[in-house]
């Protein structure tokens, strides 16, 4: 990023170092998004300890994500409403309550509260991130700037499991919560000095009904769609709660279009490029999640690996993501969102193909290079064209775009995961053979039923592949070159 060692004015017309506030976001962010995947294989430690079930053990991370979904809509309002300092402090404080408790947990109880604890600092630091840098950035740096936050929220989450199966196997599970704790007071040690209020408020009354009506809304439609990939779209539960929470979404939104000062501004839909960059963010996003959730299950129950050796397998790629963010930042200054989504696009799409043929002895190298691609393409789109949306609008409605946008990236990923899961799981019943074979001939049966789940991971890349393509003609849509509105910037250098 250019100039970041300008010293600029907060809101109060006091001058601060940006660099020094954008380190602090960026490490204290880095934190609380990890923790989304920071569990992915201490499970099996984790039941063994406390004695419960998969089932039980998987509230760890849907109760993480059912809050996250619901804090990201109140976030729009409490950063209006309070200093972006005051709410920063705020979150990463609850999210060190959390962390702690975690890592103090006597009961299973408590570390599922601690949890959820975790959850709402989430919820609100990940879209603060957003909207502090684009706030702070004029719109011709904030690729560069949005490069940055594309560190966090690409390398973060697929670093998790690579670093949770080697601290498992190293340590205790305990000791996933125990090294953020220090890193977290640090990082508050850090804001109190260096965070400032640099994102304009104003008064804004809470509105009972809105949050009432967000909070089931988002939170069923978010459960419902997550337990459909293992229950079916046609379980009465997952069906009762995507009904509850379609019609509350709808009640929320409702309200909203009606409000003179929604609580979440959801008419920054009406911008086109921000429409477009919506959807896009959030099939890229699907894209990562999808094959993060796949591979490393081929990888596991085809070739036998370990969870700490197929989430090792997956790190090339989350170096890539990292690698590329701020490349394609720069690049999103110079040259828009278009021509960077296009061929990011077509790269995911073509590097998908491969994995259509997927055989128990395909190349770990090749698996892990194609993957690499892909991770390629994603870091091109994902961010990109997250800056080209919010670039269109007024500064004012920079909060709500972030907070909305983050919102439909985790709904529309939440459906897109559930539908990868139910085709992999139908195909895969479909076409396993008849339990008399295993009595019969043993060895065929086995053969068979590897057939079986090689197919259920083959039409799962086929709709990934799907999705991919929908994205890519959605991408020849963007406008060229980078779109800036014409409006002042606030607290931005000049």
């Amino acid at each position: 990023m250019s100039n970041t060692t300008t010293i600029t004015k907060d809101i109060h017309g006091k001058p601060y170092k940006r660099a020094l506030l954008v380190l602090v976001l960026v490490i204290g962010s880095f934190c609380t998004v990890l923790n989304a995947t920071l569990l992915a294989t201490a499970f099996p430690a984790i039941m063994q300890s406390f004695d419960v079930d998969t089932a039980t053990v998987q509230w760890l991370t849907t109760g993480f994500m059912l809050v996250t979904g619901v804090m990201i809509p109140v976030s729009a309002w409490l950063i209006n409403t309070f200093s972006s300092r005051f709410i920063y402090l705020l979150a990463m404080t609850v999210f060190l309550i959390g962390t702690t408790l975690c890592f103090i947990a006597p009961s299973f109880n408590y570390l599922l509260v601690g949890r959820l604890v975790q959850g709402f600092g989430v919820g609100i630091t990940m879209p603060l991130l957003q909207t502090i840098m684009l706030t702070i950035f004029p719109p011709e740096q904030r690729g560069a700037a949005m490069g940055t936050v594309g560190l966090v929220i690409g390398l973060a989450p697929a670093l998790g499991p690579t670093l949770s199966g080697f601290i498992v196997d190293t340590w205790t599970w305990r000791d996933l919560f125990g090294m953020i704790i220090p890193i977290c007071v640090v990082v508050l040690i850090l804001a109190f000095f260096f965070m400032k209020s640099v994102i304009p408020h104003k008064e804004q009354k809470i509105d009972i009904w809105s949050i009432i009506t967000s909070t089931i809304g988002f939170g069923s439609l978010l459960y419902g769609t997550s337990s459909a990939g293992n229950k079916g779209w046609t379980n009465p539960y997952v069906l009762a709660f995507i009904i509850v929470g379609v019609i509350f979404v709808a009640l929320f939104s409702h309200r909203q279009l009606q409000m003179s000062d929604p609580f979440l501004d959801i008419s920054v839909f009406k911008y086109r490029e921000f429409r477009l960059a919506s959807v896009l963010s959030a099939i890229s996003n699907l894209a990562m999640v999808g094959a993060e959730m796949i591979l490393p299950l081929y990888i596991q129950t085809i070739r036998g690996e370990s969870a700490f050796h197929s989430g090792l397998m997956l790190l090339p790629g989350a170096l890539v993501v990292g690698f590329m963010s701020p490349i394609t930042g720069r690049l999103f200054d110079r040259y828009g969102a278009k021509m960077l989504a296009i061929t990011g696009m077509t790269l995911l799409s073509l590097a998908t193909v491969p994995f259509l043929f997927l055989t128990p002895h395909t190349s770990i190298v090749l698996i892990i290079g194609f993957y690499m691609i892909r991770m390629f393409g994603i870091g091109m789109v994902m961010m990109t064209v997250t800056t080209s949306g919010m670039n269109v609008l007024p500064l004012d409605k920079l909060p709500h775009g972030t907070a909305v946008n983050n919102t439909f990236r985790q709904v529309l990923s939440s459906i897109g995961t559930a539908i990868l899961i139910s085709i992999l799981t139908t195909v895969t019943t479909n076409h396993l053979p008849a339990k008399s074979l295993l009595k019969t001939t043993p060895l065929a049966y086995k053969q068979l039923a590897t057939d079986a789940v090689l197919n259920g991971y083959k039409a799962a890349f086929l709709m990934s592949i799907l999705f991919a393509l929908c994205s890519l003609t959605l991408a020849f849509f963007l406008k060229k070159g980078n779109i800036i509105r014409k409006l002042p910037v606030g607290g931005a250098a000049k």
